[in-house]
C-alpha cells in the first residue's frame, strides 16, 4: 500500500513538471502565436457562468472577523464587536429558565461581593411566534391550578398569561433552520434592577450605583451543558447613604458582572409540604381549587434533589450514596489555614444524612487548578467564596426552582474579618475559663473550631435551614457548667441558633465544654424530616401525612421546638440571638462575674498592643456583651412566649411571661443600672483617649428599653389570666427609677440618667403630632418594634441585608390560610400589633406625672445635698414645662 502510494506521488511530481517547463524552450514569436491562437478561441461565445448562491441572513451575521462563539448543549452564544446574540434551538422554546446576576470582580468588595447573587433571579421562558419574534416571558410559577384540565387552561389564558418582559425580532435561522438567532445585546448590558451586581444594601443603609454608558462593555462568554454565561464590565457612580445622611458620595465602581442562563430540568423532582412547626426555607405558591372555597396560599419547602443510586439497597436499609451528591468547591483565594476547617463544616453534616440511609452526600473540593471545564461562575458548582472586606460576617444563600422548590445552586460567602469577630466572642465569652483565647491573636486549635462552626451554620441555610432561634432557651443554666451535660449537648440543640459560646461557665469549672455541638439534635431532626425518601408514597400528600406525623411524636420535646427568628416584632424573650439558657437572669448573672474577670484581667492578658486598638475593640465588645444580658432580661417585661402549635395537640400558641418573672426582671435590670460603675475601670480605659464614660451610654440605653418595654407591657396584661398590669409596671418603675427621691438620698449618675430618660419618655409620649395618632401620643402603639439600639446589639440591621429570612415571609393576610393539605402553608410572621385601642400609657405617665411633682417639690428643697437639690429643681422645671400646655 505505501509503495503503491509513493509511485502515484512521483508520477504527479513528474507530470507537473513537464507542465511548468514544456514552454520553457519556445521563442517569443512561438508564444505570441500560441497566444494569438488563444485570443482566436476566446472570441467565440461562452456559456454563461453558474451564478453564485447568496449569502444566509446567518452569514452575514457571523462570518466577520469580530466573531467569536461558544457552543454548550443548551445553546449557542455569538459575539461581534459590540453586539450579542443568542441562538435559542426550538426545542428549548418554552422551557422555563432561571437568569441571574453574581460579580465575578470589583474595585470595592463592600459594594459588591463577589460570587454573591444579589437580587432573586428571573424566572423566565422564551416564546417563538410567527417565524418573526421571540419573546421572554416571567414564569407564572407561583401559581396552581387543582382544577381539570380543561377548565385550567382556559382560567390561564384568560387571566394568568405569562407577562412579556422584553420581544426580540429574530435575526436569522441557522442553517437546518432547528434555531433562531436573537439580538440580546441590551438584556446583558443594561441596567435594570433585578440584574444588577451591586448590593442594594437594607436596614438604615441605602445604596444607588449610577451606571457610566461609556463603561459599560461586553467581556466573556461561556456555554456550558445546561446554562450559559454572560460577563459584562459595567463602570458607576455609587452613593451610600443611612437615613437621610450621605455617607459616600459618586464613589467610583468598576464591576465585572456575570450574568447566568439557567435550563430548569424537564423532569421536575416532587415538591415537599412544610410543616410550619420546623424551621425551613420555603417558595410561596397561590391555589385555585374545587375543594374549597376560597384561593388559598400555601407553600414548598426549599430542598436539593436527593434520590438513592440503589433503590432496593436503599429500602433494605442500607448505606447508600445519591443519584446526585451535593458538591462544593473552596475558593483558592483563602488563606490556606481556613480550608481544612471550612472542609470539615462541610462533611460534618454527613452524620445528619448517615442517619437517614445516604452516604457521602456533601462532598467538598478545593478549586480545581487544570480542569478546563471548572468555572465558579458556572451556575452548576456551589462554592464557599471568600471576600477581602472588613465586614464581620458569612451567609449562605441559594437558587431554587420556583415551581417545586428544588434547590439548583448555593454559595457560601465568608467575608475575611470573620476571623475578627470570632477573635472578639471568643475572648470575652469564654477567656474567664479558657486560657487558650487570652492572646491577641487566638491559636490555630480555636480559630478552626470557631471557623468550623460558623461555616456549618451557613451550610445548614443552604441545604433549606432556617434560624431557629429558641434552641439555646430549651437547655437548664446550671446543665451549661457541667462537663457531662455539655460534652455530650453542648450549648444548644441546634448549631441554627445564633447561641456561640459558654459564657456561662465559671472560671473554676472543669472539663466544660465551650462550643454548640458539631450538629444538634433538632438540626439532625430537620434534615431527616427534609430529605428522607420515601419510595412507597405515590405523591406528595401520602409523603406529608408521614412528615406530619414525625413532628407530632416530639411535641413536648423542647429540644426539637422551633421559633421563629424575631426582626418586625421582638416580644419572646425565649427566641432572641446571642442567648443561652432557660433563665436570662440566672445567664446574665453568671456572664457579667464573668465579664467582671475578664476586665480586671485585661491589661494584663492582652500586651502586645502599643496603641491599645485591640484593646479598646474588647472593651467595647465586654460592655455590648453587658448590654445584651441587660436586653436578654428586658424582653422578659411584657414577654409573650410563640409557639406553632397544631391544633389537637398540647401547648399554647400565646402564652405571656408570668407576672412574677416580669416583676422581677424589671427591678433586676433597674439594680443593675445602679451597680455598672465597674465598665468605667480607669486601668483599661483611660489609654483609649477621650470619650463619654460607657456606663453612661448603657445606662440611657438600657432604661429607655425600659420604657419601651410599655408597650408590651400593654398587650400581654391584655391577654393575661394574671396579669402584669400596666398600672403596676408603671409604679415598679417610678419606685425604681426615682428611688433616690422617695428615699431622699444623694443621687447617683445613674439616678440622673434614667430620671432625665423617663421626662424624656413622657415628654415624646405627650408630644402632639397631628391626626388621630396625635390623640393617642407621640410614641407608636405597636408592641414589638425593635429600636435602633436593639438592631445593632443584635445584628438585625446587618440581617436585613444578609439573609435575611424574611425572603420566605407572606404578609399577615396570607399567612392565616391554610390549605388543602393541613400543615402546608407559610410561615406566620409575626408582625408588630397596635394596640392604640388598649393602651393606656397616657393616663398612667399622666398619673406618674402628678406624683412626681409633688415629690419634685419636696425635694427641690430638702435634698440631703446641693447637687441633688440641684438637679431635682432641674426636674421640676423640666416636668411643669412639660405639663404647661396641658389642658385638663
Amino acid at each position: 500500500m505505501k509503495k503503491s502510494i509513493v509511485f502515484l506521488l512521483v508520477s504527479l511530481l513528474l507530470f507537473s513538471f513537464c507542465e511548468v517547463t514544456s514552454g520553457a524552450g519556445q521563442s517569443k514569436n512561438e508564444k505570441e502565436k500560441k497566444k494569438g491562437k488563444v485570443e482566436a478561441v476566446s472570441t467565440k461565445k461562452t456559456p454563461d457562468k453558474p451564478k453564485a448562491k447568496p449569502v444566509s441572513k446567518y452569514d452575514k451575521l457571523f462570518k466577520t472577523k469580530g466573531h467569536v462563539a461558544t457552543k454548550g448543549g443548551f445553546m449557542t452564544l455569538h459575539k461581534v464587536d459590540d453586539k450579542l446574540y443568542m441562538e435559542i434551538p426550538l426545542k428549548y422554546m418554552g422551557r422555563e429558565m432561571l437568569l441571574g446576576s453574581t460579580a465575578s470582580e470589583s474595585s470595592n468588595p463592600m459594594f459588591c461581593t463577589n460570587g454573591f447573587k444579589t437580587n432573586t433571579p428571573r424566572h423566565i421562558k422564551f416564546t417563538f411566534e410567527k417565524d418573526t419574534t421571540v419573546y421572554m416571558r416571567s414564569v407564572n410559577a407561583a401559581l396552581d391550578l387543582q382544577v381539570d384540565k380543561e377548565r385550567g387552561e382556559l382560567l390561564k389564558q384568560r387571566n394568568f398569561i405569562d407577562p412579556m418582559l422584553k420581544a426580540y425580532k429574530v435575526e436569522a435561522f441557522n442553517k437546518d433552520r432547528s434555531a433562531v438567532v436573537i439580538n440580546v445585546t441590551s438584556l446583558f448590558t443594561g441596567n435594570e434592577s433585578d440584574l444588577s451586581p451591586v448590593n442594594e444594601g437594607g436596614g438604615q443603609i441605602t445604596i444607588s450605583a449610577s451606571p457610566l454608558k461609556e463603561g459599560t462593555k461586553l467581556d466573556e462568554i461561556k456555554a456550558f451543558e445546561d446554562n450559559v454565561m454572560v460577563s459584562t464590565w459595567y463602570a458607576y457612580n455609587v452613593t451610600v447613604k443611612r437615613g437621610r445622611s450621605t455617607l459616600v458620595s459618586n464613589a467610583p465602581l468598576s464591576v465585572k458582572a456575570t450574568r447566568s442562563l439557567l435550563l430548569l430540568p424537564e423532569k421536575r423532582m416532587r415538591p415537599r409540604y412544610p410543616d410550619f412547626r420546623l424551621g425551613i426555607f420555603q417558595t410561596g405558591k397561590h391555589c385555585i381549587t374545587e375543594a374549597e372555597d376560597q384561593l388559598l396560599n400555601y407553600s414548598l419547602v426549599n430542598r436539593w434533589r436527593l434520590e438513592p443510586k440503589d433503590p432496593e439497597a436503599y429500602k433494605k436499609g442500607k448505606l447508600v450514596e445519591p443519584v446526585k451528591p451535593i458538591v462544593w468547591y473552596v475558593d483558592d483565594a483563602f488563606p490556606e489555614s481556613w480550608k481544612e476547617p471550612i472542609k470539615k463544616a462541610v462533611l460534618r453534616w454527613n452524620q445528619a444524612f448517615e442517619k437517614i440511609g445516604f452516604k457521602n452526600v456533601m462532598q467538598v473540593h478545593d478549586f480545581p487548578k487544570n480542569d478546563p471545564n471548572f468555572d465558579p461562575d458556572n451556575l452548576k458548582y456551589s462554592c464557599i467564596r471568600y471576600i477581602p472586606s472588613n465586614t464581620q460576617n458569612a451567609m449562605g444563600p441559594s437558587w431554587v426552582d420556583p415551581v417545586t422548590g428544588e434547590i439548583m445552586t448555593a454559595s457560601v460567602i465568608i467575608y475575611n474579618d470573620i476571623v475578627k469577630l470570632i477573635n472578639h466572642w471568643r475572648f470575652v465569652q469564654t477567656a474567664q475559663v479558657d486560657p487558650r483565647v487570652r492572646a491577641k491573636k487566638m491559636p490555630k486549635d480555636v480559630m478552626d473550631e470557631s471557623i468550623t462552626y460558623v461555616v456549618a451554620h451557613e451550610i445548614g441555610h443552604t441545604l433549606g435551614l432556617m434560624h431557629n432561634m429558641g434552641a439555646s432557651s430549651t437547655y437548664p443554666v446550671d446543665s451549661l457548667r457541667s462537663a457531662s451535660f455539655t460534652r455530650k449537648y453542648g450549648t444548644t440543640p441546634s448549631i441554627m441558633d445564633y447561641a456561640r459560646f459558654n459564657y456561662v461557665a465559671q472560671p473554676g469549672d472543669k472539663g466544660v465544654k465551650l462550643t454548640p455541638p458539631d450538629l444538634g439534635p433538632y438540626d439532625e431532626f430537620a434534615i431527616k424530616w427534609l430529605y428522607t425518601y420515601f419510595p412507597g408514597a405515590k405523591n406528595s400528600k401520602e409523603e406529608f401525612k408521614i412528615l406530619e406525623g414525625w413532628v407530632d411524636e416530639k411535641v413536648g420535646d423542647p429540644i426539637y421546638r422551633f421559633r421563629k427568628q424575631q426582626v418586625a416584632l421582638r416580644i419572646d424573650p425565649s427566641a432572641l440571638e446571642e442567648d443561652l439558657g432557660d433563665d436570662p437572669m440566672k445567664a446574665g448573672e453568671y456572664g457579667i462575674k464573668n465579664l467582671k474577670y475578664i476586665m480586671n484581667h485585661l491589661n494584663e492578658w492582652i500586651k502586645d498592643d502599643p496603641e491599645a486598638t485591640h484593646r479598646r475593640a474588647l472593651y467595647q465588645n465586654i460592655a455590648n456583651q453587658y448590654a445584651r444580658y441587660l436586653m436578654n432580661v428586658v424582653y422578659n417585661v411584657g414577654g409573650i412566649y410563640l409557639t406553632d402549635v397544631k391544633d389537637g395537640t398540647s401547648g399554647k400558641r400565646v402564652e405571656p411571661v408570668s407576672r412574677e418573672k416580669q416583676q422581677a426582671s424589671l427591678k433586676w435590670v433597674l439594680k443593675q443600672l445602679n451597680d455598672c460603675d465597674w465598665l468605667d475601670n480607669k486601668e483599661v480605659t483611660e489609654k483609649f483617649g477621650l470619650d463619654v464614660a460607657t456606663s453612661a451610654r448603657l445606662q440611657n440605653m438600657a432604661v429607655m428599653a425600659l420604657f419601651n418595654a410599655s408597650r408590651n407591657v400593654v398587650l400581654s396584661s391584655h391577654i393575661s389570666k394574671n396579669p402584669y398590669t400596666l398600672q403596676a409596671y408603671f409604679d415598679d418603675l417610678y419606685n425604681g427609677v426615682w428611688e433616690s427621691a422617695i428615699s431622699n438620698r444623694e443621687v447617683t449618675q445613674a439616678d440622673k440618667i434614667m430620671q432625665n430618660g423617663m421626662l424624656a419618655f413622657m415628654k415624646q409620649l405627650l408630644k402632639p403630632s397631628p391626626g388621630l395618632a396625635g390623640l393617642l401620643g407621640g410614641i407608636t402603639s405597636e408592641a414589638g418594634t425593635p429600636s435602633l439600639d436593639e438592631m445593632k446589639l443584635y445584628g438585625l440591621d446587618e440581617m436585613m441585608v444578609v439573609e435575611s429570612e424574611q425572603e420566605s415571609a407572606y404578609d399577615e393576610e396570607d399567612c392565616e390560610i391554610l390549605n388543602s393539605f393541613g400543615l402546608g402553608y407559610g410561615y406566620g410572621w409575626q408582625r408588630p400589633v397596635n394596640t392604640s385601642l388598649i393602651d393606656e400609657t397616657v393616663a398612667n405617665c399622666c398619673g406618674i406625672g402628678l406624683k412626681l411633682r409633688t415629690l419634685l417639690m419636696s425635694r427641690a428643697m430638702d435634698a440631703p445635698d446641693q447637687a441633688s437639690k440641684q438637679h431635682y429643681q432641674a426636674m421640676l422645671f423640666m416636668l411643669m414645662q412639660m405639663t404647661e400646655g396641658i389642658k385638663i
